[in-house]
């Protein structure tokens, strides 16, 4: 578990973090034969890192139904942190909808873990078995530790993948901003008024209208 956390941190992009907890729960969870992560957006699923189409499936089936254990665990308003299925072929308890339509997919147990830091909720890290049964107290304590680890490298993460978009976005908003004030002879300032003008008028970010400048030389659609 420390080499995991030390090889988490060591990582260089958003995706390649990701895919690095996905595979590290798949081999240090016991039980574990599939994993991803799920982020809640609203009502909106995404599916993140999946080592399998099982673990984007059960995701898309969480989201269209609005229940689901990595469902409530990605969810801000719930204080349970930890939620376990541990035996698909029994009758549930929770999850009515869920369950059995996640046990056609070949899911026999499953666990989700809230990833979070004290900063920021940031999604699920869900774990799947095909054979029920599998997920132990000790296979949760592990899928415990490895989410709070999980949970700091996201952040981490999340944060340097912001910071290199904001750094690129504002390169891009300058090289358009110069390409302006050559064009039409105006000022750092009233090239950058175009930009906003023409961002508010179409509706269109920022940064994409400063892209579409720096392929074609205006700002105009």
């Amino acid at each position: 578990m420390a080499s995991m956390a030390r090889d988490l941190l060591a990582e260089h992009t958003l995706e390649s973090t990701l895919q690095q907890i996905s595979r590290s729960a798949v081999d240090l969870v016991e039980g574990c034969d599939a994993s991803g992560i799920l982020v809640l957006r609203g009502d909106q699923v995404s599916s993140l890192a999946p080592t399998e189409q099982l673990v984007t499936d059960s995701d898309r089936l969480q989201g269209s139904l609005k229940e689901g254990p990595c469902f409530d665990a990605a969810r801000p308003d719930r204080s349970e942190r930890v939620f376990r299925i541990p035996d698909f072929t029994a009758r549930p308890d929770r999850w009515p909808a869920f369950v059995p339509r996640c046990r056609e997919l070949g899911v026999g147990s499953m666990m989700g873990f809230l990833l979070y830091t004290r900063e920021e909720e940031l999604g699920a890290l869900n774990m799947y078995s095909r054979k029920p049964g599998m997920f132990t107290e000790d296979s949760e304590t592990a899928g415990w530790l490895l989410a709070s680890h999980a949970a700091v490298a996201f952040s981490t993460a999340l944060t340097d993948a912001q910071m290199q978009e904001a750094i690129a976005t504002r390169h891009l908003i300058g090289e358009a901003m110069g390409i302006l004030m050559g064009r039409h002879q105006v000022t750092e300032d009233q090239a950058f008024d175009i930009l906003r003008t023409q961002s508010q008028r179409t509706n269109t970010k920022l940064r994409d209208v400063a892209r579409r400048v720096c392929e074609t030389g205006t700002a105009e659609q």
